[in-house]
């Protein structure tokens, strides 16, 4: 598995991970452990009330040999609106960048070859570890970053269903990366994977009527007179890699570009659709079944999405220049035992 190709996207036990508690008010020194198991009490606030929140962010082989995090930055912003949205102590950025560096550094011998389209995905997380009954927030966490080699998250062109369940309400949780947005959507998720979709695709839960995003990824679409299009909701998450897209559509190719609420009526007007995130990058959906008929987004000659992609991609592998401060070099550092 060293250094080599890695198809699929899944989890790999790497050798070691960082790890730090939060404790009588305040988080103690992190270190780096060999051991990937987590001892926590029955009662544990993870447990009875999901008081946890996460991240994922993938560090890279550069074409000139370099290893580098892609805007780990935003990762950091995003988990600390996600703990103080949970009542969970947040992890300051400096933290948050220095764990992570660890952790690459540590497990480099596993990162994926360059031109292999592989990357060692990153998983930070919180977690209540401190015992509650009651309904309240818990007194004890732990902070913790673990990585896995990865390949594709999708493989081909994706099939989506519009689901007739929630992913999110108005004032809820939509925003944030909570571990219990995620859950809700296991029933679902499994139940399209039977029945031959690769996701669900969400509306609005006020009225049925707005394009959201999937369980795992924004959404987003391409015009005739292409332009590109992207759901605009306050229970959408701030799909880091979809704010970079955007950016790349305007700054790179000279793209309008509108974020705006999008009805389900006008899936039939786009050309392309395409699924964003830090796992998916961009994936190409090939068609969205709305319940009364499937809409199909057959490919295209001079694909936007698709140079989206390569764009994105040659950024993040430092085949292009990328804006200042897009890409975070990990330089090597002897570790303190």
């Amino acid at each position: 598995m060293k250094n080599s190709a890695v198809t699929g996207f899944g989890y790999r036990k790497m050798p070691v991970r960082f790890v730090m508690h939060y404790k009588k008010g305040k988080w103690r020194p992190g270190r780096m452990v060999k051991n990937d198991k987590v001892t926590i009490s029955e009662s544990a606030g993870v447990i009875q009330y999901a008081q946890t929140v996460f991240e994922g962010l993938k560090a890279y082989r550069t074409a000139d040999g370099r290893i580098v995090c892609f805007r780990p930055d935003l990762n950091a912003q995003r988990l600390r609106d996600s703990c103080i949205r949970l009542s969970i102590p947040p992890i300051e950025q400096d933290v948050f960048l220095d764990a992570v560096a660890r952790v690459v550094r540590a497990n480099e011998p596993f990162i994926p070859a360059y031109g292999t389209g592989g990357a060692l995905y990153l998983r930070p997380c919180v977690f209540a570890t401190g015992p509650v009954l009651g309904v309240h927030p818990a007194d004890a966490y732990e902070f913790r970053v673990f990585a896995s080699p990865v390949g594709a998250y999708f493989s081909g062109r994706a099939r989506l269903r519009i689901s007739q369940l929630d992913r999110a309400a108005p004032r809820g949780t939509g925003n944030i990366k909570a571990g219990l947005n995620y859950a809700m959507s296991l029933y679902n998720i499994a139940d399209a994977h039977e029945k031959g979709y690769q996701e669900n695709l969400y509306l609005d839960s006020a009225t049925h009527t707005f394009i959201e995003e999937t369980g795992g990824a924004n959404v987003l679409f391409v015009t005739k007179d292409r332009r590109l299009v992207t759901p605009l909701s306050d229970t959408i998450l701030p799909s880091i890699t979809r704010r970079s897209l955007v950016e790349v559509a305007e700054r790179v190719l000279g793209l309008e570009v509108e974020q705006r609420r999008i009805r389900v009526e006008e899936l039939a007007d786009f050309v392309e659709c395409g699924l964003a995130g830090t796992a998916a990058v961009i994936s190409p959906v090939a068609e969205i079944d709305t319940g009364s008929q499937v809409i199909t987004y057959p490919p295209v000659p001079e694909s936007i999405l698709e140079s989206l992609h390569d764009i994105l991609v040659e950024m993040q592998t430092g085949r292009r220049a990328a804006p200042e401060g897009w890409l975070w070099e990990i330089r090597e550092k002897k570790e303190q035992k």
